[in-house]
């Protein structure tokens, strides 16, 4: 059941492969008044289902049928059953106290609360140097293309209303996931607002995230999608013009 502070229901949903050793950090940050946490298990050798159930109970398992972190989410997100679903990691970088901030944004208007890390109030403890400037250079170009206004490309603390889940089309694997869901709020014209989040070390094991691989693999879909863009646009004059053609041969004869 709900509680205080808000009165509208939220998913938390927590992708999650062989993080047995982080998930009890990780559940101890989250709010108590969240009323639905999913952890989707990418088939995990370790004891994370295990754990997980034993700090809450009340734990929805979604088991990942494919690889990759977008497919996790992408899976989480359709098991989701509240109004609000947020994103967060499980290896202890993202802080579930900060929920709080990300669902205020939604309730007070935004349609997409994005996460980010160099907004004022946000930060990184783990953010290298060729990290950083990989994530400015995508975001400079992805505001330059779309015409928004990001600080923060690539982080994975992000939290939207669930209606909106068929407006982004979720439609891919791997760590590029963030910046499909960021570039699809903008295209359709969703109320997209920054929140400031700190971002911490992870506390064990290894990232599965290659800088240079997924920065590729987050390049190759910034032109993707503006290639997608353009050529929707095409299509869409195509259909007037065919329709401005016809009316006009009916009306001739």
């Amino acid at each position: 059941m709900n509680r205080q502070p808000f009165s509208v229901s939220v998913s938390v949903i927590v992708p999650a492969m062989n993080e047995a050793d982080n998930l009890p950090h990780v559940f101890a940050t989250l709010p108590t008044w969240i009323d639905e946490v999913i952890l989707v298990d990418g088939n995990s050798s370790d004891d994370t289902v295990a754990v997980a159930r034993t700090l809450r109970p009340d734990l929805h398992v979604v088991t990942q049928t494919r690889r990759g972190k977008g497919n996790a989410l992408i899976e989480g997100f359709a098991a989701a059953k509240g109004d609000i679903i947020v994103m967060i990691d499980a290896d202890g970088s993202t802080d579930g106290r900060e929920i709080f901030s990300f669902v205020s944004a939604l309730v007070e208007g935004a349609d997409f609360a994005k996460g980010s890390r160099y907004a004022p109030g946000g930060g990184s403890d783990d953010l290298s140097r060729l990290r950083s400037f990989g994530n400015r250079a995508l975001t400079g170009l992805t505001n330059l293309l779309y015409g928004t206004s990001y600080t923060d490309l690539c982080y994975g603390y992000n939290a939207f209303w669930a209606h909106h889940l068929h407006a982004l089309d979720l439609d891919c694997d791997g760590f590029e996931i963030e910046t499909l869901m960021n570039i699809r709020a903008v295209q359709a014209g969703l109320t997209i607002h920054e929140v400031p989040s700190h971002e911490r070390c992870r506390i064990h094991g290894e990232s599965n995230l290659h800088a240079v691989r997924d920065g590729l693999r987050v390049l190759r879909t910034i032109l993707r999608e503006r290639f997608r863009q353009v050529d929707a646009s095409r299509t869409q004059v195509a259909l007037v013009k065919g329709e401005v053609a016809s009316s006009e041969s009916c009306a001739t004869s």
